[in-house]
């Protein structure tokens, strides 16, 4: 069988830890057998970074807006104890963080669900699909430590010259302080994407902030999302049923846990990273969620929903088996692919990219699961498999579907 031919490149992100690991497995084991893999490659492991002064991270998100499609890897956002670990110059900012701002847009994550792994919320039916805002807020956000006492104040000088002070605190002993930011073209660019997301899925959308306490910051959110559906999209929203529907990020809450599911929840940005943390892994896994972040000049990147896996990676150093689950980076390559066949017009591709995710949710199906699983599948029978077996098993059932 010859390989399937890609015209344009996807640009590849590569990460670290034990999600790295897995990411050459699923590329040598169930990509390159079946296609001649067309890849802009980026080396985003902490270390890399480190070496190239974070320029990596830039060179990256410059290559997305050429090339239009991206998958990526998991990556690390070092901590103190990270700067120790690594010997870094600095502790670098999240390169989720640096790769958003460039492209802005909206991440859109959403379970992966198979029949045989039930919800832990009992009432959940149908999936929630996150739509979490990518720009801005606490990710971009300057801290400063108040090492001794003295005065903060928000200071916002115009273009003409006029400024505008606000006091915020008096400090008598030590603390900490933090700025945010966004702007009013980035929240229209996720409102938008969001509506238009919902009329495409054709479920409801919900959106939530905290403006009873974010008087200014979150109402802006809240304002810009009414107007926009009421001038925009209210009509078209009214004709094919679907509701648009906003309420308090703690009312949300309350309500998520008691529905049947089956809707679209718009979140801020760190909101939306907490929040899809808690559906994926209430719905099975954090390994069981898609990730693609949408920017609105149509660049598209896609990734797992979940972090680099360290603990298992400590123990796959120490050649300790690891049982860890690769469903979500499999459905990052296979989102990617499927993209970049969609934009080329590459049908081989797109029905290769179907195949692999059926024949991943098959293997589940009939009970083949990775540690992480064994307690949610209701199989009566079972197999938990190591990482490289189970990637093997789904390369079998592969090489059986794809025709």
């Amino acid at each position: 069988m010859d390989k399937i031919r890609m015209q344009n490149p996807i640009v590849e992100i590569d990460g670290d830890e034990m999600t790295r690991v897995m990411w050459s497995m699923i590329k040598d084991t169930l990509l390159k057998p079946y296609i001649e893999l067309n890849t802009a490659y980026f080396d985003l492991s902490l270390t890399n970074r480190d070496k190239t002064d974070d320029s990596v991270t830039t060179d990256s998100a410059k290559a997305i807006l050429k090339y239009k499609v991206a998958v990526k890897c998991a990556t690390i956002t070092p901590n103190a104890q990270r700067v120790d670990e690594y010997k870094l110059k600095k502790m670098w900012k999240s390169p989720n963080g640096t790769i958003r701002e460039q492209l802005d847009g909206t991440v859109f994550r959403q379970p992966i669900l198979t029949d045989n792994i039930r919800p832990v919320v009992t009432c959940w039916e149908k999936p929630i699909i996150i739509a979490r805002h990518a720009y801005g807020d606490v990710y971009a956000g300057v801290e400063f430590v108040a090492d001794r006492p003295g005065k903060a104040k928000l200071v916002y000088t115009y273009d003409d010259g006029n400024i505008k002070e606000l006091d915020i605190f008096r400090y008598e002993d030590k603390g900490i302080l933090q700025a945010l930011y966004n702007k009013d073209s980035s929240i229209e660019s996720f409102a938008r994407s969001c509506f238009d997301f919902a009329i495409e899925k054709k479920m409801d959308l919900w959106f939530s902030t905290k403006d009873t306490i974010s008087k200014k910051y979150d109402h802006h959110f809240k304002d810009i999302f009414s107007s926009i559906y009421e001038n925009e999209y209210k009509k078209i929203f009214v004709q094919i049923g679907i509701e648009y529907f906003y309420t308090l990020i703690d009312d949300a809450a309350a309500r998520i846990m008691r529905s049947k599911g089956g809707f679209i929840w718009a979140l801020k940005n760190y909101d939306g990273d907490v929040m899809s943390d808690l559906v994926s892994s209430a719905f099975g896994s954090f390994s069981m969620m898609t990730s693609v972040l949408v920017s609105p000049n149509g660049e598209y990147e896609y990734e797992a929903a979940h972090g680099t896996v360290t603990k298992h990676y400590y123990n796959y150093i120490k050649g300790i088996e690891t049982s860890t689950n690769p469903i979500a980076t499999i459905f990052a390559w296979t989102g990617a692919l499927k993209k970049r066949g969609e934009l080329d017009g590459n049908q081989k591709l797109i029905h290769f990219s179907d195949i692999l995710q059926e024949s991943c949710i098959g293997v589940i199906k009939d009970g083949f699961i990775t540690k992480d699983l064994q307690n949610l599948v209701t199989n009566e029978v079972k197999t938990v498999m190591n990482t490289k077996d189970f990637i093997n098993k789904i390369a079998e059932r592969l090489k059986e579907n794809y025709k």
